[in-house]
């Protein structure tokens, strides 16, 4: 699971690298050939400003050019009286490339008139991931989680592969958002299997060092990308290691939780010794009995609904005030976090140490994350984060825009409390969600979270008129989803719950108990907890 979110983290962020948009400037009149020289890194200074206009930063225009050479320009003595005339970019533009050989922007020309297309790949990609969270989550609770990572997994090989071989910019697209609807599938699936062979005590722990895989994820496509210059290499090698999670998905064991509440209680008995047999509980899993597990949860499979429905969702009141409070977190996390990772030229800085910085403070916030969490619970800690980052993203509005360096260490520290609240909130959905509907809980999480990032790029439209509209947005929405999260219930140290009546009944006690379940001795203990014999709940 872990090689399988570093492997999620490389695709999703691939496009900072693919998508990179180089240094570039109208193609000069007289060159025709394809490989057109970049003259904007000062070799042929002189035929550049005879050819290209400066902007106020003294750089050539990017979109324009002269109509005729401007041989007059070169006299040291001249100055310019009337306004010269300029044309658009004829004949296409040459690129920089020293730092990137290629990418679907040098590719298909995504700049000046047509650079709304690049956001709308990105937009395209979560569109896909949206869709696909919704359809994968129905699909996992029905046919169940082992499956759905199979499919997903060849669906990512499959789509991911054939976007580096695409000719059109079309192409290119379509391919993306299947990539996406695959992506979504293994990255939700992955969580949920995860969490429900985790015990209790040891959610957190797990939690945690299964959110670092992004973080290495990170770093690793920092390095990756430094190694493979040229787009459609990079994608197709990020592509085909897919492969490995598809291997490891055909020996992964099927949830024991999504057995029993289907009611297939001899193929979960079989799993709970297999997994006993790995954790050299040989002895404790002989003992498992398929009578001993059916009058554990007789009870629960009485209550669980014939056919799971994303319906059930909100026809109940507690489980509908989840799923609306759950919904507005992921949405302000997808919205902020995408807004920050995907626009990493902004600094100034090479890509790759942005990539790697963006990573590496990872490492201390989710540390902390852990700590906090242990202490305080998931929902003090999730409106912390949420207050943190936000205010440390509205920040930017007061600096000016030349100091750099101090621009992107705030966006830094926004980026890791972005990321430490994000870690937080994939525990506390799971735990809120009983076993019945807790992968379509989760989908609804994620369709929330990729509308948030489809929302994204146009706030960077939006910005190109006020810079202060992008740092207000993105810090004010988290700020936002904290006062929603605040009518949640705790969920720290409680057993999973099976059902939707489960659910509801500790919503309505939380509630006389002012938001915290814990308080209520009568809570009813998970499956293979203590309750059960010995040899049982050791498994």
């Amino acid at each position: 699971m872990f090689i399988t979110g570093i492997l999620v983290a490389c695709q999703t962020y691939l496009e900072n690298f693919t998508a990179v948009v180089p240094e570039h400037h109208c193609r000069l009149q007289n060159q025709t050939n394809v490989e057109a020289p970049f003259l904007g890194d000062g070799r042929d200074s002189d035929l550049l400003k005879v050819s290209i206009p400066m902007d106020k930063h003294g750089k050539p225009e990017t979109c324009l050019r002269f109509t005729e050479l401007q041989w007059q320009l070169l006299n040291p003595n001249a100055t310019e009286q009337t306004r010269l005339v300029t044309e658009d970019c004829l004949d296409g533009w040459v690129y920089d490339k020293s730092e990137l050989s290629s990418s679907i922007v040098t590719e298909w020309d995504l700049v000046c008139g047509q650079k709304s297309l690049k956001s709308i790949t990105r937009t395209i990609y979560v569109g896909g991931f949206q869709i696909g969270s919704v359809a994968w989550g129905i699909l996992s609770d029905r046919f169940g989680r082992r499956t759905v990572l199979r499919w997903a997994s060849l669906l990512a090989i499959i789509a991911g592969t054939c976007t580096a071989f695409m000719p059109t910019f079309a192409a290119y697209a379509t391919t993306r958002f299947l990539t996406g609807a695959a992506l979504s599938g293994i990255y939700h699936t992955r969580n949920c299997l995860t969490l429900e062979w985790t015990p209790t005590e040891r959610r957190i722990l797990v939690n945690t060092c299964n959110s670092y895989a992004f973080t290495f994820g990170h770093m690793i496509l920092a390095g990756w990308a430094y190694l493979v210059r040229d787009w459609r290499r990079l994608q197709f090698s990020i592509s085909g290691s897919f492969g490995i999670v598809l291997l490891f998905s055909l020996a992964l064991p099927e949830s024991a939780c999504w057995l029993i509440t289907h009611n297939k209680l001899d193929a979960a008995v079989k799993t709970l010794q297999k997994v006993a047999w790995i954790n050299g509980h040989k002895e404790q899993g002989r003992k498992l009995t398929l009578e001993g597990v059916m009058s554990y949860i007789q009870e629960d499979l009485a209550s669980v609904t014939p056919k799971s429905i994303l319906r059930n969702l909100f026809q109940n009141p507690g489980i509908c005030k989840i799923t609306l409070c759950i919904g507005l977190a992921w949405f302000a996390a997808g919205f902020s976090f995408y807004g920050l990772i995907l626009d990493l030229q902004k600094f100034g800085f090479s890509i790759y140490l942005v990539q790697v910085l963006f990573a590496l403070i990872d490492f201390p916030t989710r540390f902390l994350a852990a700590v906090i969490m242990s202490h305080c619970g998931n929902r003090l800690t999730f409106i912390f984060c949420a207050v943190f980052s936000g205010c440390m993203i509205i920040t930017d509005i007061f600096v000016p825009r030349d100091m750099a360096a101090l621009r992107l260490t705030i966006s830094v520290l926004g980026k890791g409390g972005i990321g430490l609240l994000l870690l937080c909130l994939h525990l506390f959905t799971l735990e809120l969600y009983p076993t019945e509907v807790r992968q379509k809980g989760m989908s609804v999480g994620g369709l929330a979270s990729s509308f948030g990032a489809m929302l994204a790029p146009l706030v960077f439209i939006i910005a190109s008129y006020s810079h202060i509209v992008q740092p207000l947005l993105f810090g004010g929405v988290p700020i936002l989803s904290a006062i929603a999260v605040s009518f949640l219930i705790e969920t720290h140290g409680l057993p999973l719950l099976q059902t939707i009546q489960e659910t509801e009944k500790r919503m309505k006690r939380a509630q006389c108990l002012k938001g915290n379940a814990k308080k209520d001795i009568q809570e009813r203990p998970a499956l293979l907890m203590p309750e059960m014999p010995q040899a049982e709940s050791t498994v």
